[in-house]
């Protein structure tokens, strides 16, 4: 892994035509060395050539597909970052990416200011990572649940749910001001590093999702103060 962005040799597996030179121009546009390939054997001969510093990896690739290339990718080089992209949401897909090594998932269709905000956090993870006391330090009781946000993993009894790199900082956000409120402000310039009407939006979307995950413990609700901003809240 290179140390700044300029750096960066990206290598995109993507076998539409359309979208995979959207993302060319937009990656390249802040500033990463990008070479696309829209087969997976293709992609597979450019690694071994002349290696990546960073991988974006759609599932459906002709010829060979993404969960077999990242998993030879892998064998080549098992600390190279892998960002699966793919229009499959299905948990089984999402497991056996992350069973392979992958980094994160992303479900189509996606904004592209979402992908680019999930390579910095994973290249910014990598680049810090934490010591093994920090890590343990890092992982909070919430009521019955166990969250590790360094591994993006929610915890309760024997389930575990890996959740995404926005819904990990969000919960940590508000998992570290426990029974407090935390505003919208505060989370949109942690998590987005900025404010806006539509950072908003997608704010909303991430709380009810992440409701949906703290339902399985009825001691634990994210509460909404009007106007305000959110309680992560645990009853006794």
């Amino acid at each position: 892994m290179t140390d700044n962005i300029a750096n960066t040799r990206i290598l995109l597996a993507e076998d539409d035509t359309n979208l995979g030179f959207l993302l060319v121009d937009f990656l390249e546009s802040n500033g990463f060395d990008v070479k696309l390939y829209r087969d997976g054997q293709s992609a597979l001969q450019g690694f071994t050539r002349g290696g990546a510093d960073f991988c974006l990896i759609d599932i459906m690739l002709p010829g060979m597909d993404g969960f077999t290339l990242t998993g030879k990718i892998k064998e080549i080089d098992n600390d190279v970052p892998v960002i699966i992209l793919s229009a499959r949401s299905l948990k089984e897909d999402k497991i056996m990416g992350f069973r392979l090594g992958a980094d994160d998932y992303i479900t189509k269709p996606f904004e592209e200011e979402e992908l680019l905000y999930r390579i910095r956090a994973v290249m910014n993870r990598l680049k810090h990572p934490l010591r093994n006391s920090e890590a343990e330090a890092s992982v909070k009781r919430i009521g019955r649940f166990i969250f590790d946000p360094q591994n993006l993993l929610l915890t309760i009894g024997t389930d575990s749910q890996r959740i995404t790199i926005k819904e990990s900082r969000i919960l940590d956000k508000l998992a570290g001001s426990l029974n407090n409120v935390v505003t919208r402000e505060e989370i949109m310039i942690e998590v987005w590093g900025e404010t806006d009407y539509y950072i908003g939006r997608s704010l909303d979307v991430f709380i009810s999702k992440l409701r949906s995950y703290l339902k399985a413990d009825t001691s634990v609700q994210i509460i909404t103060i009007p106007t305000l901003g959110y309680r992560l809240e645990v009853k006794s």
